[in-house]
């Protein structure tokens, strides 16, 4: 499956998602929620992917992590809050580059419809070495 039919595919889940929990809940009941759904789906993915990367010589940043990387090819970030910031895409683009993956999805649960609560990121540049150790 190439990363498009993918994100299709992850934006279903979320849509089964949304609509069976609603809005207003924390972001950790979406994440253990959608870890079903894409499980059910049949879905490969990671979560909560630890991301190192180099320094100056020294590996730095295993606080980092990334919510679901999804078959390999695709970052997605969850939220529950008011509104997207731009922080908030600078983070999935900070997450693309430092994984060199291409497509990230940003997606809110906190909206009362949420196909006003996906943003796709793309990255156009893969220059940072990195350390994404699988679990």
């Amino acid at each position: 499956m190439n990363e498009n039919e993918l994100s299709k595919e992850i934006i279903g889940a979320a849509l089964e998602v949304h609509r069976s929990v609603g809005p207003g809940l924390l972001e950790g009941i979406y994440e253990e929620c959608m870890a079903v759904e894409l499980r059910l789906r049949g879905i490969r993915f990671e979560r909560q992917r630890r991301i190192f990367i180099e320094y100056k010589g020294s590996q730095v940043g295993g606080d980092l992590r990334l919510d679901f990387m999804i078959e390999g090819q695709v970052v997605v970030e969850l939220k529950s809050i008011e509104r997207f910031l731009p922080v908030h895409a600078a983070q999935v683009l900070s997450y693309l580059r430092l994984t060199g993956t291409h497509l990230g999805l940003l997606i809110n649960f906190n909206v009362p419809y949420l196909r006003d609560g996906v943003k796709r990121v793309v990255n156009n540049c893969q220059d940072l070495r990195v350390f994404a150790p699988s679990r």
